[in-house]
């Protein structure tokens, strides 16, 4: 409550100066400045455009004092070389002014250095072409499919209820429903928020089965045939691991677990709430198929797929393997990077597990081709994906769709205070606090999601037109360049090469170590044939 101390003391001051009144004409003075103190601290309280006023009404103000100031400072760190911090300013100007729906135009020219290695950039035509409509979609759900979904090229990242706040999941759900794009409901299953905001929602499955599990923990099919069957849930993703924290799991305290949180996930209250590190339900790549068979048998003919952070390249062509030999393909797989954000991560596993999505969304790409599978699913990317150039660039290396996380909690106020562990959010985004959470307007913010999806597909339909393309989907390698030195440049294609389909089940050698992989690999289990794990 400490927060409300500038307003509680201006509103006593003002009291006591009022009453000072009858003893001096001086005390007029300091009643006009408490008493504005006072009536802004009131008008704090009531606003709902800034979350950070209304949780820190009066002493607020001082963050847009220091914002006033920042050209300079920023201009200070870049003359002395200094990094910022590890997400550019740069970026989230993009998302809060495409959010707020203002002016995005920035005067003098880029900001990025030109002349530095690895700086990138998309071509463009002479030729360029006008695209009016830019509700690009993708249609995910093969031929085992019967309700196909027919989804938005950018949609929400998974973000548990329970890391973020009631508010901000319905804010960012009733955003979705306007815009017409999906939310995945992240492995805290589907909260009451989530149903009342009444958007697409992806019913993401961990290891703890939340939503869809017995009191022991393991999967309950009866329940996840309810939650499959609920009209919203549009997709059905198994997730195997996530970006920032890999191989980890995680645990939340019964001390943080309120009865909402409870009721969404199907967990007892009392009781810690344990995510193994590895799916209880399968061991082997071939059990881990016939469980996506379960899934998809009792998915209500709802697309099933799975999501992972790349580790070992030969584990994920062991999964290829046994889609082979089982003929069980899932309708789409999403890799996320490592780069992606989470509140809970150990910071060894933040900095250095897992692979980056550049890296990992062109392995799994090129050995989907290699295995003769891609044609039949979809591939997603998520990790730090927030302009329209990092959408372009995803697709051009072999996404299908493009999700973020860190786009919409920017767009729905968060400004990265990294206090998300502590449940002190100072804007309402990720805390269980109702009094914090208060903050967070819903109507506004929601309305922001909106905004920033559709402003930014509105930024891809210019690049994607100034390439002298029709669609974004039509991206590809030979259209991204980059910067290896001061006078070389190579292009994605030269990096990042689309392999040719087939080439591993012809068992074709290849320069980047595919083939060898896929010799090591098997589908009865992810251990390595000859005992070496890379």
């Amino acid at each position: 409550m400490l927060r409300y101390t500038a307003f509680a003391g201006s509103a006593v001051l003002a009291f006591a100066s009022l009453i000072g009144l009858g003893a001096s004409w001086w005390f007029l003075l300091p009643l006009l400045l408490f008493g504005f103190l006072t009536a802004l601290g009131a008008y704090d309280v009531m606003q709902s455009s800034h979350s950070i006023l209304r949780n820190y009404p009066v002493i607020g103000h001082m963050r847009f004092l220091f914002e006033g100031i920042r050209p300079e400072i920023r201009q200070y760190l870049i003359e002395s070389d200094q990094d910022e911090e590890p997400f550019s300013r740069d970026k989230r100007s993009i998302i809060y002014q495409r959010a707020k729906g203002v002016e995005d135009k920035r005067p003098f020219g880029t900001r990025e250095r030109v002349y530095d290695s690895g700086f990138e950039w998309l071509t463009h035509s002479v030729v360029p072409k006008i695209i009016t409509d830019h509700d690009f979609r993708v249609r995910i759900g093969g031929n085992e499919c019967a309700k196909p979904y027919d989804a938005s090229i950018y949609n929400i990242s998974a973000m548990s209820f329970g890391a973020l706040s009631a508010n901000a999941i319905l804010a960012l759900n009733r955003g979705a429903k306007k815009g017409g794009f999906a939310h995945d409901t992240g492995e805290g299953g589907i909260s009451r928020y989530h149903r009342e905001g009444g958007g697409d929602l992806i019913y993401e499955i961990g290891s703890g089965y939340f939503g869809c599990r017995t009191a022991e923990g393991r999967f309950d099919v009866a329940k996840f045939r309810d939650q499959a069957s609920d009209p919203q849930v549009k997709l059905i993703e198994l997730k195997l691991s996530q970006g920032a924290k890999p191989g980890h799991g995680g645990m939340l305290p019964a001390s943080k677990i309120s009865p909402e949180i409870a009721e969404a996930r199907g967990v007892p209250m009392g009781q810690d709430c344990v995510s193994p590190a590895a799916h209880p339900e399968f061991r082997t790549p071939l059990e881990m198929m016939e469980f996506i068979g379960t899934l998809r048998e009792n998915g209500d003919g709802k697309p099933v797929g799975f999501k992972l952070c790349i580790g070992h390249r030969r584990e994920f062509m062991c999964m290829i393997r046994a889609m082979l030999e089982t003929d069980i393909v899932p309708d789409f797989i999403v890799v996320d990077g490592k780069e992606g954000g989470t509140g809970a991560a150990p910071l060894e596993f933040a900095n250095h597990m897992g692979m980056p999505l550049v890296e990992g969304l062109t392995f799994a790409h090129n050995a989907l081709r290699g295995a003769g599978l891609r044609d039949r699913l979809k591939l997603g990317a998520s990790g730090k994906l927030v302009t329209s150039f990092d959408i372009a660039k995803a697709l051009a290396l072999g996404a299908d769709w493009a999700n973020s996380a860190r786009g919409f909690m920017f767009s729905i106020g968060c400004i990265q205070a990294q206090a998300c562990h502590t449940n002190c959010c100072p804007v309402g985004v990720a805390t269980q606090d109702p009094l914090r959470q208060r903050a967070l307007d819903v109507t506004e913010k929601s309305e922001r999601v909106y905004r920033f999806h559709n402003n930014t597909m509105k930024a891809l339909a210019e690049m994607t037109g100034a390439a002298g393309l029709d669609h974004p989907g039509k991206f590809l390698p030979h259209h991204l360049l980059m910067r290896e030195s001061d006078r070389d440049m190579v292009t994605g294609q030269e990096v990042y090469p689309y392999l040719p389909e087939g080439f591993l089940l012809r068992e074709e050698p290849d320069e980047f170590g595919y083939l060898m992989r896929w010799q090591r690999s098997r589908a009865a289990s992810f251990e390595p044939v000859d005992g070496t794990y890379v």
